[in-house]
């Protein structure tokens, strides 16, 4: 497309933005929230990235459902953010509709009298392990130390120490992208490592939880005091975003990195942790370029020294990997 045809196409996309932001604001609860050009960075784990066109809090089921349709029919693009742990934004930010679960709605912790849990999307993982642990719930130990969300857990199916997300998971109540709710049990969705294929066109709103077992609260802090104590010993305290890369199949994405000798590689303010080499951390500056630059080196020396392509495991928010590797 010629620069005099980009103008009236950028023109008809403005229109739609306004469009959409005076259909929505009258409709939405006065608890919500709708903002342009909202900084997505400073609500990241990594520190990076510009702006959203439009980012909104819903504080209710309708007013997801609202946004979502107003959005379809407009055809404008929507991404959902999370707790910003396991994604890198592009320092041109994101033309779209950036939902956040960050009411205090969506961070509801149940306990169900048949001994299951029910679990907001928007709710910490840190605290509902803390709740679950509080209510002598065994099981989500696991989860404590994942800087996410529960529904940011099941899109990625998190999973630490040994455990997964879908390990109790039972049922997830997702919004498709056209406002439609329904419950999912996990023998009906396709889960996999790091991958949950049926929120990649959904939201899911919460899920019911199965404890693996009920225990003393003082029996399970133990367990999860172990647990921290080792990820302190073994993840860098800087700003991340968590594993940078896939574990390849029978192998180790860290390992690899190291033995390439990339710890301490550095692209402007982006630096591949001396503590995990599979952490890539934020010196202070970084740009989402720097990251993107350093991912590139990685792979370059892995395949050039190991032999293998290594694949991203974060995403980066509102473009695609193979768009820029």
């Amino acid at each position: 497309m010629s620069a005099a045809a980009k103008i009236p196409a950028l023109e008809a996309r403005e229109a739609r933005w306004t469009e959409f932001l005076g259909s929505v604001r009258a409709q939405l609860t006065p608890e919500a929230k709708l903002q342009e050009r909202e900084m997505l960075g400073p609500r990241t784990t990594m520190r990076v990235g510009g702006p959203a066109r439009v980012y909104a809090e819903p504080a209710t089921p309708e007013d997801l459902r609202r946004l979502l349709v107003a959005a379809g029919q407009l055809q404008l693009p929507v991404r959902l953010l999370g707790r910003g742990s396991n994604l890198i934004i592009p320092d041109a930010g994101v033309d779209g509709l950036v939902l956040s679960l960050n009411h205090a709605h969506w961070q509801q912790f149940e306990a169900r009298p048949d001994g299951r849990v029910w679990a907001g999307a928007g709710l910490r993982l840190k605290n509902l392990c803390g709740l679950a642990t509080k209510a002598g719930f065994k099981g989500f130990e696991f989860l404590e130390g994942i800087p996410g969300s529960v529904g940011g857990a099941l899109r990625m199916n998190a999973g630490a120490m040994g455990g997964w997300m879908f390990d109790v998971v039972e049922e997830v109540r997702v919004m498709s992208l056209a406002g439609e709710v329904r419950d999912l049990p996990k023998a009906a969705m396709h889960v996999a490592y790091r991958h949950c294929a049926e929120l990649h066109e959904a939201i899911a709103l919460g899920a019911l939880l199965r404890p693996a077992a009920s225990a003393e609260s003082a029996d399970i802090r133990r367990q999860i005091d172990v647990y921290q104590k080792k990820r302190v010993e073994s993840q860098p305290r800087e700003p991340s975003a968590g594993c940078i890369f896939k574990n390849p199949p029978g192998n180790s994405a860290g390992r690899l990195i190291d033995e390439s000798g990339l710890k301490g590689a550095r692209v402007g303010d982006a630096e591949v942790s001396a503590v995990h080499a599979n952490f890539i951390i934020n010196r202070g500056r970084a740009t989402s370029a720097d990251i993107i630059g350093l991912v590139r080196q990685i792979r370059a020396r892995v395949k050039s020294a190991r032999g293998v392509d290594l694949e991203p495991e974060v995403l980066l928010f509102g473009q695609e990997w193979r768009d820029v590797l």
